[in-house]
């Protein structure tokens, strides 16, 4: 985990507000101490989570998007630093491994053209590059008997954390994903549109179920796919649950659930599914938050949930006087599904 910033009790301390009379969660959670083998301490740790971030935007713009991805990370580990240690939910669960180092990717990143061809291909390459320390780090984690919890950058990420699942646990996974769009498209160089298919074309996803769909925003190509793989990836729309009202959308949670329950699975969350929150593909219409707090109850507590994953947040482009909002909105997801696993023992 050399490309891996370490993330530490200093650090922590920077960014916990402490209060006399209460207890934040900045004074609880654990860094891997300076000078101690990081793999053995993840082991023996009696923390259940492991909370890595990636600071990045390479995919989005490999995808056409806009960037803004890269700043999730910041905003979700202030705000959680300062979520409340109580009975409800405890610090000490959680263990911040760090971020990602794409400091210089990034940089090359701003100065490539999506139009042009031969940078393309360079987006590729830094995502494959991004995808391998992703799926390498994800891979240690779950090896180490703990559960990953992935904040920020673009959905390209996806393929890391099913391939380092899927790697740890000796056979393909299965994933659910709350997303406006199904980032199932052609494997045609990697990008933030083709995690899943990539993943399921190499052997790492054996189920995909996507929640939410947008039916205006996927294509007729992608639904002829989806299609003829209905026996291994399947979804429903937002539209048809939530506006024709002709699906329900508990009901539809427990549809998904018997489809990727029998296996190990990733639940992946994209912020471009709820309104008005800004990411790379912002919506007006979607899912609200409290919906989503109860999608990642209903899978969190089921005993084959392998990780977390919340990306396309961008409070850099946000409108808000308060970009920090995204970040609190990211510490409610992570708190519910640690709730959802029912881990109280430290």
């Amino acid at each position: 985990m050399e490309n891996l910033v370490p993330f530490t009790s200093i650090d922590l301390g920077k960014i916990t507000n402490h209060r006399s009379g209460e207890i934040k969660f900045g004074e609880k959670m654990l860094t891997i101490p300076k000078g101690v083998d990081p793999i053995t301490f993840l082991t023996e740790s009696k923390a259940k989570f492991v909370l890595f971030g990636i600071p990045e935007d390479i995919g989005v713009r490999a995808n056409f998007g806009r960037p803004g991805a890269a700043s999730a990370w910041e905003s979700a580990i202030r705000s959680i630093a300062n979520i409340q240690h109580n009975r409800f939910c405890k610090g000490s669960q959680l263990l911040i491994l760090g971020s990602l180092n794409v400091k210089n990717d990034m940089k090359i990143a701003e100065s490539l053209d999506f139009h042009n061809v031969d940078d393309r291909k360079t987006f590729s390459t830094l995502v494959e590059k991004i995808d391998k320390e992703v799926s390498h780090i994800v891979f240690t984690i779950v090896k180490a008997g703990k559960i990953p919890i992935i904040v920020g950058g673009g959905h390209n990420n996806a393929y890391g954390n099913i391939k380092g699942t899927a790697l740890a646990k000796g056979k393909p996974i299965n994933a659910v994903n709350l997303d406006a769009h199904s980032d199932f498209r052609i494997l045609e160089g990697r990008h933030s549109g083709n995690g899943f298919s990539y993943a399921f074309d190499e052997g790492f996803l054996k189920k995909y179920f996507i929640y939410g769909l947008h039916e205006s925003y996927t294509s007729k190509n992608v639904l002829l796919r989806l299609k003829d793989l209905e026996d291994r990836v399947r979804f429903n729309t937002y539209d048809e649950i939530a506006i024709r009202k002709v699906k329900n959308f508990e009901q539809e949670l427990n549809q998904a659930l018997t489809f990727i329950k029998n296996d190990f699975f990733g639940i992946e969350i994209d912020l471009d599914s709820l309104p008005n929150i800004a990411s790379s593909a912002m919506t007006p219409s979607g899912f609200s938050v409290e919906q989503t707090r109860q999608f990642i109850h209903h899978f969190g507590q089921h005993a084959n949930a392998a990780y977390l994953h919340i990306c396309e947040g961008a409070p850099d482009l946000s409108d808000e006087k308060n970009p920090q909002l995204i970040g609190k909105l990211i510490g409610y997801l992570i708190t519910d599904f640690i709730k959802a696993k029912g881990v109280l023992e430290v």
